[in-house]
Parts: C-alpha cells; structure tokens; sequence
C-alpha cells in the first residue's frame, strides 16, 4: 500500500476511541484510518518507533467550526481578502480545518461586499462558506452587533445578499420574533441555507415554532445540500435567561436538540459559559446534538490589545474580549482546540467533545462524506495532540499545514 503518511497513537472520533490506532493517508486521501492490528502490510514489530505519533500521542479528525469571525488580527468584517485569507490559514494551522466565516452585523453595502469576498475564499476551499450573524436580530439582545445597523428582515436586502454570496452562504443568525423572519425561514431553506435561532428575546412559543419551521423546511424535497438541521446559535448567550416561569428561548432550543431536531452551539471557552453549563448541555441533549464552536474574533492567536470587531471597538484583557461602550463579550480568542480542551476540563469525556467539535458541525453543513471523522475515502484532515490535548500536527487534505512536532 502506498502512502504519503503513516500516523500512529490513540484514535478519537465521534464514532470510535482506538487505544493503538493508525491513520494512512495517500494523495490527500485517508486511506486507512483503525486499529493497527488491522493495518494491512505493515510489519508492527520494528517499525514502531518510525511511525508517527506513537508516545502519547491522540489523532482526532480536522476540527469544524461552525461560527467565527477572524484571528490573527483580522476580522472577515473587514472586507479584506488578504486579511481574511491570513485568518483561515492560521485557524487551520491551529487545528480547525474546516470553517465558516462569520460576518457581523454590517450596512448593506459592507455585508454584499464581505460576502462576495468570502465567495472567493470558498471557491478557494480556504472556508466551508460564510455566516451572516445579523443585521435582523433583537435590537435588546444585540450583544457585540452595532444596535444602529440592526434592521427587520427586507426581501430586497435578502436578494442583494444571496446575490453576492451565491452558494457560499451556509447559515444565518436571526431573531424569531422580528416581523418577517418566518418569511425569510422559508427563503432560506428553500436554498438549503440554515436559519439559526439567535440574539432573540422570543418568547417560548415563537422559538418552538422557528425551529419547527427551519426543520420541516430543510426537510423538503427541494433541500439538494444534506443540510437538515437548523441551529442555535450560541445558546444561552444573547438571549433571555431560562426562568421557571418564562422558559423562552433556552428551553425551545434544549427541546428540540434532545429530540434531534435542532444543534445547539456551545462556546465552551470557559468565558461565555460556566464549566458546569457546559456538562449540563451535554448530560441533557447528548453530543450528538451540540456544536463547540468558538466565535472567535481578530484577537484570536494575539495578544491583550485594541481591536475591532465590525464597527465596534473592542478591547481584550486577560484574554476576555469586550465591547468598549458596553462591556459586552465580543467573541472569543480561543481556537477550537481550546475549547475542546476547556470541554473536556468541565467534565464531559474526550470522545463527546471531539464528536462535538467534528462530526456534528460536519453534518450540520452536509459535509459528512468528506470531513468530520477519520474514515477511508474522506479528506486527510487530521489533528495531532499529546495527553494533555495540546498541539502537535495537523495535516489538512493531506498537507501539513503545522510540522509534526
């Protein structure tokens, strides 16, 4: 069997925890990812030592992030393709292969030229597709979004943005109660594009019905993306605290993942939600129903400074990004290998995190063929960790884009 590369250790997927595992890859390509007991043509005694990845050593798939918007200083708000493309590069550098780019609320003429921007970089294969976080969102839930340049759905918006970002848009942020939104829930899976509930003061009963809605809607025979799930979006955050007598949107999204009927985004990061929060999720809806994301912005592989965050200033402090004017959290700076880490750290086991931070957000995006897991025939994505799931490696399409080290 020819190869381009033989990576030995623990394999850690959603779907299997191999204690001695091997992953084979050739052209770009996983040709054998399992037990090395059953890796064909391999003399195991002698050649221990010469594979990668033997001592310590954990492969889990390319990590998929459903929600971020810049690192490395650069914001994909920003319209600039070199600054976007320096972005996703380190984000893959770091272990998240695969992405969406998230934009934040903008003016119409910003949002169509961003998407056009991010068109370019997907047709590149740079990022899986852009988010649009926004502008029709709750102007009392607007979080790190400039409240000036939120506005009600418009059909006239709607088709200015679809035509510049063509099929690139992946998923949109919008808040369920705003009048107009069922009307774009329905444009928008008409199109295979996820509408995801968030930065919303919608009551219970409003919730249950965008998500009922976003899902019947993928279902439909017309949906050709194996897009089939609506999304939460950063649940809990940006939205009414639950309250016993007043559940709103927490409740609507807790529901409806724990029947598998909706992916709840979790930003784990240790910041926008308490460790034991986290575990709470995950005891509830289970991991199959749940995406780590990060939201990370421009400071994300930086240090404490100044930066921008669309038309927001924003100052980070100890590694907490916050609107200046208002003291709201403005993203994340973690990569989603901290967060991962952060998950496992608040008590949930390894597997269900890397099956959270991988294989769900790949379906999410329809992409289950191709990335998500280590299995013959997919995409070489492979990331590389030691006990403690700090970096080692990490191959993208077969490339190491970070040196084993």
């Amino acid at each position: 069997m020819s190869t381009d590369a033989i990576l030995r250790g623990r394999l850690v997927t959603g779907s299997m925890d191999v204690p001695d595992g091997i992953v084979a890859v050739d052209a770009g390509v996983i040709t054998y990812a399992g037990p090395a007991s059953g890796f064909p043509g391999l003399g195991l005694g002698g050649a221990e030592g010469t594979l990668p990845g033997v001592a310590g050593r954990i492969l889990m798939p390319g990590l998929v992030d459903l929600h971020c918007h810049g690192a490395l200083g650069s914001d994909f708000s920003e319209g600039s393709a070199e600054g976007a493309r320096s972005a996703a590069r380190y984000l893959h550098s770091r272990g998240t292969t695969t992405l969406l780019a998230s934009l934040v609320t903008g003016s119409p003429e910003h949002l169509v030229r961003n998407l056009t921007v991010l068109r370019d970089l997907a047709d590149d294969g740079l990022i899986a597709g852009s988010h649009l976080e926004g502008p029709f969102l709750a102007s009392g839930q607007c979080g790190a979004h400039d409240p000036a340049l939120l506005r009600e759905p418009d059909a006239g918006l709607v088709a200015d943005l679809f035509g510049a970002a063509g099929s690139s848009l992946a998923s949109m942020t919008l808040a369920a109660e705003l009048p107009g939104a069922a009307d774009l829930v329905d444009m928008l899976t008409a199109r295979g594009i996820i509408p995801s509930l968030g930065h919303t003061a919608a009551d219970h009963r409003t919730a249950v019905s965008f998500l009922e809605q976003a899902a019947t809607g993928l279902a439909g025979p017309g949906n050709s993306t194996g897009r089939v799930r609506p999304t939460v979006t950063h649940l809990f955050n940006a939205m009414p605290s639950l309250h016993h007598r007043s559940p709103g949107p927490v409740a609507a999204s807790i529901s409806a993942a724990h029947s598998g009927n909706a992916v709840v985004e979790l930003i784990a990061d240790g910041v926008h939600l308490a460790p034991e929060t986290v575990k709470m999720v995950f005891e509830l809806v289970g991991a199959e129903n749940i995406a780590l994301v990060t939201d990370s912005m421009a400071a994300t592989g930086l240090q404490d400074n100044q930066y921008r965050l669309g038309t927001l200033a924003v100052t980070v402090d100890q590694g907490v990004a916050r609107v200046d004017s208002t003291g709201a959290i403005a993203g994340g700076t973690a990569t989603l290998l901290d967060v991962v880490r952060s998950t496992v750290a608040a008590g949930v086991p390894l597997q269900d995190a890397v099956r959270a931070a991988t294989a769900v957000p790949a379906s999410v995006l329809g992409l289950s063929p191709q990335v998500g897991e280590l299995r013959a025939g997919m995409r070489a994505d492979v990331v590389m960790v030691d006990r403690d799931l700090d970096l080692a490696g990490v191959l993208r399409g077969g490339e190491w884009v970070t040196p084993l080290g």
